[in-house]
């Protein structure tokens, strides 16, 4: 978010002019972020195995009914109300969004107040379900809709005050975050491990296949992802009109870019094939490195950006093995890891001439910038898993988090939600189908003509 353009000061008074243009490019942004849940929904989806598959749409799509709602009755007041002591915000007009003119805008920016509130509902909708594809195939649906209700209220909207809001302590220190390196993926990919490490690990979990069922779904839901997140970049400045839009837009691409060559190319070294899979998660990791970093760097540093991010994160997703933490579709591994190398290396390549005049190491800037940037990184890092862990377990300590072993086993999407992704009976045009179930079995079956 821009430097000097989150502001409540003066109680919101207008000190611009209303900007058709920017406001429509706004709108245009929040519905490109909003379509990126759906997203998610499809690449996370396709990652899991079939019997899992409804559960794994519905946790990402639960989360824009959910979060909506409290962002209207308190969350934006919450991240973006007057600041007290740089922890926290609030403001009663803000409460239920009921008290705002219609053209009144937003700060010192040209768009309305409630654009850029359902702009920023958005970011808070994907966030916490970012962390459910780290909990595929074994939580109940009740309690992860719980978790999502407390984790916004206690951690994003806190975070999302320090990190944009004017007041926030890590914006005053200078922390650049263009668009969410700290506040969405390092939160979310921080909160997954800390939910892990309660619900534990899925039955079979290094012993038995767990392949993607759909990798078509993977590439789809990557490729929704990629265009959403051009609403994700280039929409966090609010306007076009100096040109770091563009700078965004173009970093975000050439980035992400990069970043799937340099997933795929350590794949190829590393196991010998080139993988759809390894594809779409390279662009993912690609897209999370660029996020805090797309307003700060050059095109020749978003590409170093995205190499670097897509080589660890390839690495990273493999620490689950070894260490033993069951994170089902590697969100430590590309939203955690990815926030860290994209945030950190701001400290490295900003150029100081995009988004403000913070400088990194490499273009003269010396170690000031790095040092701000590990500050944001590790603070927002262990708020997000302690909070996140005692969330987890107080909710597993009253409900239980866990589904139980044979609904596990049989599958959370019939224990959940009493259906079937694909269903196979009938399949066929002649006197005897087969139709294979979500464990394996291949009945035969009569079937009309």
């Amino acid at each position: 978010m821009p430097p000097g353009i989150l502001t409540l000061a003066d109680g919101l008074a207008e000190k611009a002019t209303l900007s058709p243009a920017n406001t429509g490019f706004m709108l245009i942004c929040s519905a490109l972020v909003m379509l990126m849940t759906p997203g998610l929904a499809f690449f996370y989806g396709g990652m899991v195995r079939v019997k899992s598959v409804l559960n794994m749409l519905m946790m990402s799509f639960i989360s824009l009914g959910i979060v909506t709602l409290l962002w209207v009755l308190y969350g934006f007041g919450l991240a973006f109300g007057t600041d007290t002591g740089g922890i926290i915000g609030w403001s009663s007009d803000f409460a239920g969004l009921g008290h705002i003119g219609l053209t009144q805008l937003w700060g010192t920016s040209t768009i309305p107040v409630y654009v850029f509130a359902v702009f920023q509902l958005m970011f808070a909708v994907i966030t916490p379900a970012l962390i459910s594809g780290a909990l595929a195939d074994r939580v109940k649906f009740t309690a992860w809709a719980l978790f999502i209700a407390l984790w916004v209220t206690v951690v994003y909207f806190p975070v999302a005050h320090w990190v944009w809001a004017d007041g926030g302590w890590l914006f005053k220190l200078g922390v650049i975050d263009f668009a969410g390196g700290t506040a969405v993926h390092i939160n979310a990919g921080a909160a997954a491990l800390g939910v892990i490490l309660v619900v534990g690990k899925r039955i079979g979990f290094k012993k038995d296949p767990m392949r993607p069922h759909s990798l078509p779904l993977v590439m789809l839901g990557a490729g929704l992802l990629w265009f959403g997140w051009f609403g994700f970049n280039a929409g966090s400045w609010l306007n076009n009109d100096d040109g770091v839009a563009a700078v965004a837009f173009v970093n975000t691409q050439v980035a992400t870019a990069a970043a799937m060559l340099g997933w795929l190319a350590y794949e190829k070294l590393r196991h010998g094939s080139f993988t759809t899979l390894g594809a779409a998660s390279g662009a993912v990791a690609g897209l999370v490195a660029i996020t805090p970093a797309c307003g700060a760097v050059s095109p020749l540093g978003a590409i170093a950006i995205g190499v670097i991010a897509g080589v660890l994160c390839a690495m990273a997703v493999g620490l689950k093995y070894t260490f033993g933490y069951d994170d089902s579709l590697d969100v430590i591994g590309v939203h955690l890891v990815g926030g860290i190398v994209g945030s950190l290396l701001i400290g490295l390549f900003a150029t100081g001439g995009v988004q403000s005049d913070a400088k990194g190491l490499f273009y003269g800037g010396g170690f000031g910038q790095l040092g701000k940037q590990t500050v944001g990184v590790v603070c927002v890092l262990l708020y997000s898993l302690v909070v996140s862990y005692v969330l987890a377990k107080a909710i597993d300590l009253v409900m239980g988090f866990r589904v139980g072993e044979d609904e596990e086993i049989t599958g959370v999407d019939q224990a959940a939600h009493a259906e079937t992704a694909y269903d196979f009976a009938g399949a066929g045009g002649g006197t005897t189908a087969r139709r294979t179930t979500a464990l394996g079995e291949t009945p035969t079956k009569k079937v009309d003509a």
